[in-house]
């Protein structure tokens, strides 16, 4: 079809930053086809944001959108509620369905929001997994060996150090492949942790007479603490939804040998400019800070435009070189009481997730009133009547009555 780019021009935007492509010469011989290609993505709805790692893949998903490819979306709303035991040590907790179903609400706008609404679908899997009678099981499970899922890097760690394993964790590659049976994926992409289940995928449309899918794979960002991959669980993220101002200041944040990997994956540089960055700091050309300002400001135009990636960058050097409070910040009300409870004023204020994480953060030192530390959870409201509070490095509020 006409309206394709040559292939070669396709396999340049797809493949730049891609970790690992099978089989070998597969995606080029589908993107020799010239047809819209059915490229799946599967994503399991267990914390309620969307962070930076998890929108690499959706950028490259969007990549293929770009190209008049369809994107298939798989919603994972049945499999969430079983767990991926990719990457884990031990069983995950189960998730009921109202858990699952919550956090679906909240992130599938965030999702749709970066990519096309042109070639989307939207395919929850309890459409298909949830009707599955146990003669579909029978036939799901005998497709593949006890041996094919005991390659698993993680699964075979755990058996050697004699650690349970739980039955259902084997029957989530098999759930997850069932998805490329139901919507006849040509290509299915994920983060390298995923490598193993898109692989059974391919085992299981064989079994279902179809042509096995083409796997990519994209890396994993690591988060903002330099060593794990970035998790909501461990904290260490930045969210697509952050303020300008809060996704500026953790980007400028991470460690400086994260820079080479986060011009790549977070602010969607080609693999040879951010290898070209990395080198000049490496060689003493470019100064870290300086490239830490120009990731950040790329990071925040993706999501919020450059005018706001400029007025971020302001902001940042208000706080952090003159030591001021920015000029404007959120108000949140005191209501006329004498003793204010400062957990669950930040909670309402929406500054911190919880009135724990408040407690905690007070208990550290990381809150405070017109620059003084708070050594209280209660304070008199007289204290705070128009004083500015201060919680970690970026999140500012004032108290008014």
């Amino acid at each position: 079809m006409s309206e394709f780019l040559p292939v070669d021009e396709q396999l340049a935007i797809l493949t730049d930053g891609i970790d690992t492509i099978l089989p070998e010469g597969a995606l080029r011989e589908l993107l020799e086809q010239r047809r819209p290609l059915r490229v799946k993505l599967g994503v399991d709805p267990t914390a309620p944001d969307v962070t930076l790692g998890w929108a690499v893949v959706f950028r490259l998903l969007r990549h293929f959108q770009e190209l008049g490819h369809v994107a298939v979306l798989i919603v994972g709303d049945f499999t969430a509620q079983v767990g991926d035991p990719s990457g884990k040590s031990e069983t995950r907790r189960r998730l009921d369905s109202s858990e699952v179903a919550g956090y679906v609400s909240e992130t599938l706008d965030t999702i749709k929001q970066l990519l096309l609404p042109e070639r989307l679908e939207i395919r929850p899997n309890t459409e298909w997994l949830a009707k599955m009678d146990m003669q579909d099981v029978l036939s799901m499970t005998a497709a593949v060996t006890v041996a094919r899922i005991m390659d698993r890097d993680d699964f075979s760690k755990r058996w050697d150090l004699h650690e349970p394993i739980s039955l259902i964790e084997f029957m989530y590659p098999l759930l997850q492949a069932m998805d490329s049976v139901a919507v006849e994926a040509d290509i299915e992409i994920g983060g390298t942790d995923q490598l193993f289940n898109l692989l059974v995928g391919r085992d299981l449309q064989q079994h279902h007479d179809q042509e096995p899918q083409a796997v990519m794979t994209v890396p994993l960002l690591i988060g903002t603490d330099g060593e794990k991959k970035m998790s909501q669980s461990l904290g260490n993220y930045v969210s697509v939804k952050d303020s300008p101002e809060e996704m500026f200041g953790k980007t400028m944040s991470i460690p400086d040998h994260l820079m080479e990997q986060w011009f790549l994956l977070a602010a969607a540089y080609r693999e040879a400019d951010a290898a070209q960055i990395a080198s000049d700091v490496a060689a003493g050309t470019r100064h870290p800070g300086d490239a830490k300002r120009l990731l950040a400001r790329n990071v925040v135009a993706i999501y919020w435009g450059e005018e706001a990636a400029g007025a971020a960058e302001a902001a940042f050097d208000q706080i952090f070189k003159a030591k001021e409070a920015p000029d404007e910040m959120p108000e949140i009300g005191l209501e006329g009481e004498e003793e204010v409870f400062l957990p669950a004023l930040l909670d309402k204020a929406g500054v911190v997730a919880s009135r724990s994480e408040a407690r905690r953060l007070i208990k550290q030192g990381a809150v405070k009133i017109d620059g003084q530390k708070v050594g209280a959870e209660t304070v008199p409201a007289s204290d705070l009547a128009g004083k500015v509070i201060q919680i970690g490095k970026r999140r500012f509020i004032r108290a008014v009555r």
